[in-house]
């Protein structure tokens, strides 16, 4: 992906590449429909809370929404990286997930960052 496509749009891509994966999992007996579930939850929610902050009514309240969207981003690494290493999917199939699901991680880390230096600034004046 490139870096001028907008974090609402990364992750709504991510949760539709979210939705196709667990469409695959729910294909596989057993286990894989349980984490599926899980994934799902997890996955679609980052994007809800990253468009829902776009709503916010204060930077207290967009700071609030972009953590929970970084704390189920966490969590929907948590899953794949469960279902990459007890070897239930193809480590080359959901890598790229992976990879995306960390990189936006990093985009939230950094946006909640500025975002309570500038609460932080603003409490300070």
């Amino acid at each position: 992906m490139t870096q001028n496509i907008s974090i609402a749009d990364r992750t709504k891509a991510l949760a539709i590449r979210i939705v196709k994966a667990c469409s695959f999992l729910d294909e596989k007996p057993g286990v894989c429909r349980t984490l599926s579930k899980q994934l799902l939850r997890s996955g679609t929610s980052i994007g809800a809370n990253v468009r829902e902050a776009q709503s916010a009514q204060s930077n207290k309240d967009f700071l609030s929404k972009l953590e929970i969207a970084l704390k189920e981003e966490r969590e929907t690494e948590y899953w794949i990286e469960i279902l990459i290493e007890s070897e239930l999917v193809e480590k080359n199939q959901f890598n790229p997930l992976l990879e995306e699901t960390k990189e936006i991680g990093k985009i939230l880390v950094s946006s909640t960052r500025k975002i309570k230096d500038k609460v932080n600034s603003k409490l300070s004046q």
